[in-house]
């Protein structure tokens, strides 16, 4: 017996996870220095904006090699995510109370993307 498809990508949990953790993004910049306005928080803000963006995108294309390929875009953008969370530590422009907030959610969303992604090869 076939999975039925869900209806609605605003019914993936992955998707809303990543709404979440956007809105975590976005408000954990809040507090970056001024200076960061254009640089390292608007890079966050759109990598973050970009997952949840990217499996609603893939998701409406209908085909599934084009929903694989926004997966992957999506995973991309987490690991660019992922990359600025710990420069953003180290720099201290991140509290580390927001690091051990954000940081296990995003694992758990590229996680899920990639078992996504390998789901979707395998139903070629």
């Amino acid at each position: 017996m076939r999975k039925r498809r869900t209806v609605n990508y605003k019914e993936l949990i992955v998707w809303k996870k990543a709404i979440k953790l956007s809105i975590g993004i976005f408000q954990a910049t809040k507090s970056f220095p001024k200076s960061e306005i254009y640089g390292m928080v608007s890079q966050m803000r759109r990598s973050a904006f970009s997952i949840p963006s990217n499996i609603a995108e893939g998701y409406c294309r209908g085909g599934k090699a084009e929903y694989r390929q926004f997966l992957q875009i999506a995973y991309a953008s987490a690991a660019e995510l992922e990359t600025q969370l710990i420069i953003s530590l180290k720099t201290k422009m991140l509290s580390s109370k927001d690091f051990k907030k954000l940081k296990p959610l995003l694992i758990e969303i590229l996680k899920m993307l990639n078992k996504m992604i390998l789901s979707l090869r395998k139903n070629r």
